[in-house]
């Protein structure tokens, strides 16, 4: 037994120290969930945002497009109509009317009251035979566009009708002159908007559109759409709208959602807009990257990833030419502000935390500390032989009751220590009316007596005491190496990796080898904590028990005087498990295994706590009776069954050294052991208390080596009936 002097731990500190701990790696996995949680939150909504938006934004880009194609369909149907109207009386002279043929060979447009504001003009270059089909031709064209070509200079630069030959209608307002001032030789059908809708580069004949040149006046980005128009299987001439991509272009570059930035790609990954950014090798590396993504994309998916470069791609193709339209979204637009709202989470957590300790800590000086300091200093000045202690018995708890029995055992050994003295005075006023010797020698008597007596009650105590105090010894030493070997410096070792790559969590989660490792070590650390947890509080409970049963076991010894108890209803298969448990810690130890074999029995009435006494010591010497015998061999074996109809039999049998047959008639003696650290006290307060229950308590054994069966014979008094 520890001396009183003995430095004691702060159960306070050590309390919060252990909670603090557990709270710490609770509020830590919170954290990561809750940054895991936003973060999945905030990338599904933000990519589910930026698809609507991309959608729409082709939507509304395309129309032009769509326009555009909507605009050549008509034209297309106007002009063959115009070339099955038109009279062939009226071709020849409405011809010479409108045109003339110049000097140079050429023939234009007439000069007088020509506006190229509101009327188309024609060129046809030198050395071309005009003849009457091409005459109608162009004058056909002539009047679809000035029909449709003003209505349409509202979204499109020019409307233009291109003769194979090399003919030309054309409205263009900004340059009206265009057709005055043409070299007589000049070729419109070398140009990009003609060639594109041959034969053999438009085998569907159908609407199609160019890439992206310069338009040789504004020196501005341009695309041009082209509808070829066959009769009989000829190409006979060709439709087209020039759009110029300005406008798109800005509007790609400048007008894009925060953190994003867009372009605009080709089908063959050509790219037609984007922003200025640095003409660097890594750059260009990203760029070629991105465009391989897009290429490479499957049909009809829109979004998706670019792991290398953290980046995810919304994807929206343009009906016309075609191209497509692509939103460029960096990770850590999502990422950041999960980072910060997990960010607040851990603080508000670490701040929750250390207001809950503070309050622990005051609540465990308050409610535990203390009083149970003044509990030891109580029982040091017992020790010391001052009985006059003064607790506050006032609480209803644990701790109250144990304060009254601490008090009760005090004012008992106080009384008996009176009586003793007492008894002593009298037996000397007899004594001095003897002779002097036989004075001596009986008051060496009756100081034997006295010692023995105390002897008795405080062995007793003692001995059952320090079984449960044992155990309680031996579970919050497995509790604490429990504690000790807890790997909490993995969660610093996590969270100084996820540390480091704080700027690239995602892509370290993800795509680095020990990142990868990061959530499923996790998960283990947190169930390997929840399982050390539940070890933990089991072993509390024990003590919580065996704390309980040091109580019982001194309500017992006070009533050894012969005063008579109340029985109760028991479960003796629950009492035995009692008995096992509280040993548990050191049948572990000793590695011993256990076999049951209890009878199912309905409640009986007996002293619960004097049984459960009898059947700790059973276990306990049956225990250590074992020490002799290999780990792998020892067994503990317990047995419950009704021995006729009036009485129960318990019975503990070990394999262990056996007893001799000289020694099992002094087996229950005062006083005897054959354990060189026993004191003969347990057998023997266990035999009493079976015969004040009314029962026995008996041993067999064959001799040394061969083990001992320990049999509790106890009356069977069903908790219905009522013993007499």
């Amino acid at each position: 037994m520890p001396s009183s002097s003995s430095p004691r731990a702060p159960l306070a500190r050590s309390t919060l120290v252990h909670m603090g701990v557990r709270i710490a790696v609770i509020i830590a996995l919170s954290t990561l969930y809750s940054y895991l949680h936003m973060y999945s939150t905030l990338r599904t909504e933000a990519l589910a945002q930026l698809k609507q938006h991309v959608a729409e934004r082709g939507q509304r880009e395309q129309a032009i497009f769509v326009l555009a194609e909507d605009n050549h369909a008509l034209l297309k149907k106007s002009l063959e109509g115009r070339l099955q109207a038109l009279p062939n009386e009226e071709v020849s002279a409405r011809f010479d009317r409108l045109f003339v043929h110049q000097p140079d060979g050429t023939i234009r447009t007439r000069a007088e009251g020509f506006d190229g504001t509101q009327a188309p003009c024609v060129f046809v270059p030198r050395g071309l035979n005009v003849d009457t089909d091409m005459r109608r031709r162009i004058l056909a064209s002539y009047d679809v566009v000035s029909w449709y070509g003003p209505a349409f200079y509202v979204r499109f630069t020019n409307t233009a009708v291109t003769l194979p030959e090399g003919g030309l209608v054309l409205y263009w307002p900004e340059n009206s002159t265009w057709c005055m001032e043409a070299e007589p030789d000049f070729r419109i059908t070398d140009f990009t908007h003609f060639t594109i809708s041959l034969p053999q580069n438009d085998p569907e004949r159908k609407t199609i559109w160019s890439g992206v040149y310069q338009d040789p006046v504004s020196n501005e980005p341009m695309a041009s759409i082209a509808t070829p128009l066959d009769q009989e299987g000829r190409h006979i001439a060709t439709l087209s709208h020039d759009v110029l991509l300005k406008e798109l272009m800005s509007r790609t570059i400048n007008d894009h959602l925060p953190g994003a930035y867009n372009l605009l790609l080709r089908e063959d990954g050509q790219l037609i807009a984007r922003p200025e950014l640095p003409d660097t090798e890594a750059q260009r590396a990203h760029l070629r990257d991105l465009v391989e993504r897009v290429k490479n994309s499957p049909p009809g998916e829109t979004v998706l990833e670019l792991p290398e470069h953290d980046e995810y791609l919304v994807v929206a193709r343009l009906q016309g030419p075609g191209w497509n339209f692509v939103t460029v979204l960096p990770e850590a637009t999502m990422s950041q502000p999960a980072f910060r709202a997990a960010r607040t989470v851990l603080l508000l957590g670490l701040l929750s935390l250390i207001l809950e300790l503070l309050i622990l800590y005051w609540v465990l000086q308050k409610q535990i500390a203390r009083p149970l300091l003044s509990f030891t200093q109580a029982t040091d000045r017992v020790a010391s032989g001052d009985f006059h202690v003064e607790l506050d018995t006032s609480r209803r708890d644990e701790l109250g009751q144990l304060a009254c029995a601490i008090r009760l055992m005090a004012d008992k050994v106080q009384r008996r220590e009176e009586d003793l003295r007492h008894v002593n005075e009298s037996l000397e006023q007899r004594v001095e009316e003897r002779t002097r010797e036989l004075k001596e020698v009986h008051l060496q008597l009756v100081q034997t007596a006295r010692r023995a007596g105390m002897a008795e009650i405080a062995t007793n105590v003692l001995h059952n005491v320090g079984n449960v105090l044992n155990s309680v010894y031996t579970s919050a030493q497995l509790a604490r190496e429990r504690m000790t070997d807890m790997r909490l410096e993995h969660v610093g070792r996590v969270a100084d990796m996820l540390q480091e790559h704080q700027s690239d969590i995602g892509t370290f989660l993800t795509q680095d080898a020990r990142g990868r490792n990061v959530m499923p070590f996790m998960s283990r650390l947190g169930q390997n904590l929840i399982d050390e947890r539940k070890e933990i509080v089991l072993l509390l409970e024990d003590v919580g028990r065996y704390t309980e049963h040091v109580g019982d076991i001194v309500k017992v010894q006070q009533n050894y005087a012969r005063t008579p108890r109340l029985h109760e209803p028991v479960q003796l298969a629950e009492l035995v498990e009692d008995a096992i448990r509280i040993n548990s810690a050191g049948l572990t130890r000793h590695q011993v295994k256990i076999v049951r074999q209890l009878a199912t029995l309905p409640p009986v009435l007996t002293d619960k706590h004097k049984t459960l006494m009898i059947l700790v010591n059973l276990v306990s010497n049956a225990k250590y009776a074992m020490d002799g015998v290999l780990p792998a061999e020892r067994l503990l074996s317990v047995k419950m069954e009704l021995s006729g109809t009036e009485r129960v039999r318990i019975q503990v049998h070990d394999n262990g050294m056996g007893i001799a047959p000289e020694m099992l008639t002094r087996i229950f003696q005062y006083g005897f052991t054959t354990r060189e650290e026993g004191h003969g006290f347990g057998l023997h307060s266990s035999a009493l208390a079976a015969q004040e229950l009314g029962g026995e308590l008996t041993v067999h054994s064959k001799g040394a080596g061969h083990g001992a069966t320990f049999t509790l014979d106890l009356p069977y008094v069903p908790a219905g009936e009522k013993t007499t």
